[in-house]
């Protein structure tokens, strides 16, 4: 249903020419100082009808009519001038003419064209301007008053004033905004006082908002952080502006400003990589993604296909993940990729699809990556995430493959569970087959850890028993994890990719690790709610083949630096490869039976640091080397 207009335009156009017309009449008062001689009112009536009929052809020409008076802004104002302005200037055309080549005689005086001129443009400007006022008053009465400071005194910050004012479901009143730059601190933006970001914690106590909006496009993760605790603190509601290019055809609406959310305070500063060489490396490129409807699969997949990708073909056993991605691609018109519902284990269908796509690079994403299910059948873990990968990468070399890049995980690292145990492995196995076979194709693993809201991750499992009203359940008040975005994720990715020659084992430094309980605590607090006092934190203890922390690297590896401070090369102990791949032979001849316990005691031959934890296979550890509990 269209909005009803609150004035048609014939009453504007009318209303702007009555208000020109005083400005006219004002000009002359003031032109001769409140005495306008009797015989000037005579020369102005029989030309009266000419200014009304340059001023209304120019008022209806730019279509000032059309515009909302109630949001009127600083382009309508802009337009309003240039209005006034064209039929100030034509009507110096009509006395020129009329002095030249009627009766030397002009249709209006020039000083009073000059005051007429500013009179009617002041006028016409401010009157929109009042009635704007008027409407938000009118707009807000009855509702909600809010109290809002915002965090940024920039051009977002602004923007988002003005966008509370004019729109909402409550009356917003922005108290102050507060700012990092000291250039700014002191001064006054549309009369809101800028504050300095120290200052924060008085504001809200002297005079409490309701809610504390970051307004910075890319704000510093740290300043975020300290921001949002302090908003936390004084028990005001956190939200954030979302980027420019999240906004609906270029314009911020209310409804845009979105609560903190907990991947927002646990990300760091972006990691900068050579995008130039990245680009370079892929563009024109025939690529395959594996597992590619996961959460690192399908963003590989994205940054792919905006560097310019020959082709990708995407594939996965998740049929309506992958559809969901195929739909998403092809709504941001990409058609350089084909979906592909198939499974890594199934080695004549992958024979089949190398052999059709013909990929020069692989990135090798499919796995089953959850710890609790995976220690339940561990011959399925073996099967796909070991089997499936040598099958395919000896597959790719047979091809003619020329890059294979594995995704690993940090819980390959000293494994305490099946999911961990097996992803070590297909490392191991890579290694061996690469040792084995000599140079040829260029084989890269990456290892990062937890990622911020992928499939089954804790930060969704949290929000949705916060939804709920709890418990919020955390295994162990001591367990810590490493966290990092997704596009962080696959950022290193490429440029592992670009930056390997074979061999490589490449970590990313993913600062301090947070502690999981605190993680909860905080999401609880964003909620607008109390731990303990409105929702429970519930300990339900460290399920099977999990353990207290993760590491990245393993007591026998050392790493190397690159030329990123933040990403590192694991080096690790060579092995035997044709000892290494007869036991890969064991492990999944015993899987293929479904015995999982044979399948297991040769991982852990295989991987002598694999010790398990809270799980029935903890009996094929050495006895010495079962720890009662492993600590940070």
């Amino acid at each position: 249903m269209a909005t009803q207009r609150l004035m048609p335009r014939w009453a504007i156009t009318a209303i702007d020419l009555a208000m020109c017309s005083a400005a006219l009449l004002v000009a002359y008062q003031l032109r001769f100082n409140f005495s306008v001689p009797g015989y000037e009112y005579d020369l102005l009536w029989p030309v009266l009808p000419i200014y009304l009929l340059i001023r209304g052809v120019w008022h209806v020409g730019m279509g000032i009519q059309r515009s909302m008076v109630r949001y009127t802004g600083t382009e309508d104002a802009r337009r309003i001038f240039l209005t006034v302005l064209a039929g100030t200037l034509t009507l110096f055309l009509a006395n020129a003419v009329r002095y030249y080549f009627v009766d030397q005689r002009f249709v209006l005086p020039t000083s009073v064209l000059i005051i007429e001129f500013m009179g009617a443009a002041m006028l016409l400007i401010s009157s929109r301007i009042a009635f704007k006022l008027l409407h938000l008053k009118r707009q807000g009465h009855g509702k909600e008053r809010q109290r809002v400071v915002l965090f940024g005194a920039g051009e977002a910050g602004l923007i988002t004033k003005r966008t509370l004012e004019r729109e909402g479901s409550a009356r917003y009143e922005v108290t102050a905004f507060v700012d990092d730059d000291p250039v700014k601190v002191g001064k006054r933006l549309e009369g809101v006082r800028v504050h300095a970001t120290t200052e924060l914690p008085d504001l809200l106590r002297k005079r409490p908002a309701q809610q504390v909006i970051i307004a910075i496009q890319r704000p510093d993760p740290e300043h975020r952080r300290r921001v949002v605790d302090m908003a936390i603190a004084a028990q005001a509601d956190v939200r954030t502006v979302p980027p420019v290019k999240d906004w609906i055809n270029g314009q911020l609406s209310s409804g845009q400003i979105r609560e903190v959310r907990i991947e927002d305070l646990l990300g760091r500063a972006p990691i900068h990589l050579e995008d130039a060489a990245v680009e370079q490396r892929f563009r024109g490129k025939r690529i395959l993604v594996t597992g590619a409807a996961g959460s690192i699969g399908s963003e590989i997949a994205r940054q792919l296909l905006r560097m310019g990708v020959a082709h990708a073909t995407l594939l996965d056993q998740a049929e309506s993940a992958l559809y969901d991605l195929g739909m998403e691609l092809q709504g941001r018109g990409d058609t350089a990729y084909s979906t592909v519902v198939g499974d890594v284990r199934n080695g004549s269908s992958m024979e089949k699809l190398l052999a059709e796509a013909k990929p020069e690079v692989i990135f090798h994403a499919a796995a089953y990556k959850h710890v609790p299910l995976m220690e339940a059948r561990p011959s399925e873990a073996a099967l796909t995430n070991i089997g499936g990968t040598r099958d395919l990468a000896e597959l790719a070399r047979r091809q003619g493959v020329k890059e294979f890049i594995l995704i690993s995980t940090d819980k390959a690292v000293n494994p305490t569970s099946v999911m961990g145990a097996t992803k070590r492995c297909a490392e191991l196995c890579l290694s061996a087959l690469t040792l084995k076979n000599g140079p040829g194709m260029s084989v890269v693993t990456t290892r990062f850890g937890n990622v911020l809201g992928s499939n089954g991750s804790v930060i969704p499992l949290f929000r949705k028993q916060i939804e709920a009203g709890g418990p919020v359940t955390v295994t162990d008040p001591g367990v810590v994890r490493f966290f990092m975005t997704i596009p962080e994720a696959c950022r290193l990715v490429l440029e592992a990719a670009t930056m390997g020659h074979g061999g490589e084992v490449y970590v990313f430094d993913m600062g301090q690790p947070v502690r999981i309980t605190e993680l909860a605590e905080r999401m609880i607090r964003l909620s607008g709610k109390e731990p303990g006092r409105d929702i429970e934190v519930k300990y339900i203890g460290l399920r099977p083949g999990e353990k207290l922390y993760e590491e990245l690297l393993a007591d026998a590896e050392s790493t190397l630096p690159t030329h990123h401070p933040r990403i590192l090369i694991g080096k690790t102990t060579e092995q035997d490869p044709e000892r290494t791949l007869a036991l890969i032979d064991t492990i999944l001849e015993a899987a293929d039976r479904r015995d999982d316990a044979s399948c297991v005691e040769a991982m852990k031959r295989l991987v002598p640091e694999y010790r398990s934890r809270n799980s029935p296979f903890s009996k094929f550890d050495p006895p010495e080397a079962i720890p009662q509990r492993n600590s940070p």
